[in-house]
């Protein structure tokens, strides 16, 4: 009786921990699921567990408190604090016997000191922006020490506080005359010191709201030197805009960004572990869209083109649904992706994450960053509303056709983005921290290369949709890169995927804008590719050769958690790395 008991309670453990409903259970022991999904659980809680989990738990523990306590961006106590926060973890690493760790705690290690390193390197890049800015923006210490003086709790006298802002006043009236009268400097950073007399000015209206009202004599004192500076902090941003960006009021399509330069995308690539340059992944994206165009010409001859593949293009872009079909459509190309993968063996979809997809409608202001779908748990779709212009309306339309939205509609559920976000909240979560968009966006895209290559696509038209995709991938790397290094302007870019890629111009702009609003890593764009072609090259090393099957390769990279795929590499050829790891894998195959 005890043993069944105790048989029945793991089986019910096992379905909860593979996202079955235990509803399901009898249906899943009907069909012999119950004991592969026990097995699988005897696996999980049998594997050693990373002798460095604790630590990096403690270590992200630390650091979300020490951030919430240090919130002022551009606060040099801030940038003390922090760099002598990841020095003190950096020495802590230095006990920690590596080579007696297990295969994941030397992963482990190798993502927290990585980590460390980069988040050093990034305080020095950050520090050397503002020293660009510093001239149009002298005043911020004193911004920032107002705030920080609050958070430490210290004692204020009013009248001295009314008395320095005023005097902020006047500096910032001096600065206001001294753009108005031709300050001469780079327009991305003088839209860099913009953003930061924005940021400052919350900090400061912050400070002001938690003593306003509370305490009489502060309002007494400040409340109008405040208001007065808050509006000369609004003009002195507007005017920098104005005047050195070239950014009227009201305009929000401009497009300016912020290039890094060569140095911070090295450091970034170092993090990421790719072991090219700039140049040799631009090099790279140029290989893949001759091979795009090429592919693209075949299919344009079989639609009656010839080699005019941008003719093909224009065709398959007019194969859009009436308004209000684009929900059963995603509907239908979602429920076809699960069904093709699980037929083939691909990988295992959990019931759980069959069932939990959601579906949501994209504003048509947010349409103007993300003029394409957005996925996860929930899809995100693009299509005009009734209140677009007539032309917006049919930009969004032809670049959210049939064929379009069946090579992406997999890329943003299952086995794409809702599939690997499912699996990242069960397996190894105190990755978390070291989450990079090279897994991310890379295993979605590889989703693309592997369906291409099995022949997913059912018409010319098909293929079309799935290139155009992979050529925007290619072109991602080649303008973000280019821009970051300043070689292409942001309406380069844009020039650049209207007429090299095909793109909608409203979309091209709207994906321009995206990728340079500070909202994305500098990598972010390249990811998407780099990680699809890393992802291959080790499919190819390791299904290909008949050392895993298909569904063994995919479900063990997606418990591995979003690290970057030099390390899964190790995991997955069980070759535990060296303490003094650098990245050196050229998975790119030139052949």
């Amino acid at each position: 009786m005890t043993g069944t008991l105790l048989a029945s309670l793991f089986a019910a453990l096992a379905i909860c921990m593979s996202g079955l409903p235990i509803h399901a259970s009898v249906q899943a022991g009907a069909k012999g699921e119950s004991v592969g999904r026990a097995a699988e659980a005897r696996e999980e809680m049998s594997s050693p567990a990373s002798e460095m989990r604790g630590l990096i738990e403690r270590f992200v523990t630390d650091e979300a408190s020490l951030d919430r306590s240090f919130p002022v961006e551009y606060s040099p106590q801030r940038t003390e604090r922090r760099t002598r926060f990841l020095m003190d973890w950096m020495a802590a690493l230095k006990p920690v016997k590596f080579d007696s760790l297990n295969l994941d705690g030397h992963v482990d290690y190798l993502l927290f000191k990585n980590h460390l390193d980069y988040a050093l390197r990034r305080l020095d890049l950050k520090a050397k922006a503002q020293r660009e800015t510093a001239a149009l923006v002298p005043f911020a210490t004193v911004i920032t020490n107002l705030e920080e003086t609050r958070r430490r709790m210290e004692g204020l006298d009013p009248s001295k506080a009314a008395d320095l802002l005023n005097t902020l006043n006047h500096q910032i009236g001096d600065l206001h005359k001294t753009v108005d009268a031709g300050f001469k400097v780079k327009k991305t950073v003088a839209n860099r010191a913009a953003h930061t007399v924005e940021s400052l000015q919350r900090s400061l209206k912050a400070w002001f709201d938690f003593y306003n009202g509370y305490d009489p004599l502060f309002s007494w004192w400040v409340r109008e030197p405040y208001k007065t500076v808050d509006a000369s902090l609004s003009s002195y941003a507007a005017v920098i805009k104005e005047k050195l960006v070239g950014i009227r009021p009201g305009d929000t399509d401009t497009i300016v960004g912020d290039p890094i330069g060569r140095d911070a995308l090295m450091a970034e690539l170092a993090h990421e572990m790719i072991p090219y340059t700039p140049d040799e992944l631009v090099a790279i994206a140029n290989r893949e869209f001759s091979w795009c165009e090429t592919e693209m010409k075949k299919a344009s001859a079989e639609m009656g083109f010839g080699d005019d593949w941008h003719k093909a293009l224009e065709k398959v872009k007019t194969l859009y649904v009436e308004p209000g079909k684009q929900p059963a459509m995603i509907r239908d190309l979602a429920q076809e992706a699960i069904k093709y993968v699980e037929d083939h063996d691909l990988v295992t979809v959990p019931p759980l994450a069959k069932e939990t997809w959601r579906m949501e409608m994209m504003s048509p202001e947010r349409q103007k960053v993300n003029p394409f779908f957005l996925g996860g748990e929930s899809i995100i779709v693009s299509f005009p509303t009734n209140t677009m212009p007539h032309e917006q309306k049919m930009m969004s339309m032809r670049g959210n056709n049939v064929h379009f939205a069946r090579a992406t509609v997999h890329h943003e559920l299952i086995p794409g983005h809702h599939l690997q976000l499912f699996m990242l909240d069960r397996y190894r979560t105190w990755r978390r921290e070291f989450e990079t968009s090279f897994w991310i966006e890379g295993w979605a895209l590889y989703w693309e290369m592997l369906l291409w290559d099995r022949g997913f696509a059912r018409s010319p038209e098909d293929r079309v949709g799935m290139l155009f995709w992979r050529m925007h991938r290619c072109a991602r790397i080649i303008f973000s890169l280019s821009f970051h290094l300043e070689k292409m302007t942001p309406k380069e870019c844009i020039d650049f995927l209207v007429k090299r890629v095909g793109h909608e111009r409203d979309n091209a702009a709207a994906e321009v804008r995206r990728s340079f609003s500070g909202d994305y890593s500098p990598l972010y764009q390249c990811a998407y590719m780099l990680g699809g072609l890393q992802i291959r090259a080790l499919h190819h090393d390791l299904v290909d050769s008949g050392k895993m099957t298909d569904r063994a390769f995919h479900d063990a990279i997606l418990k591995q958690s979003a690290i970057p795929i030099e390390l899964i590499r190790a995991a997955l050829t069980n070759a535990p790395p060296k303490s003094d790891f650098k990245s050196v894998w050229r998975f790119y195959d030139h052949d």
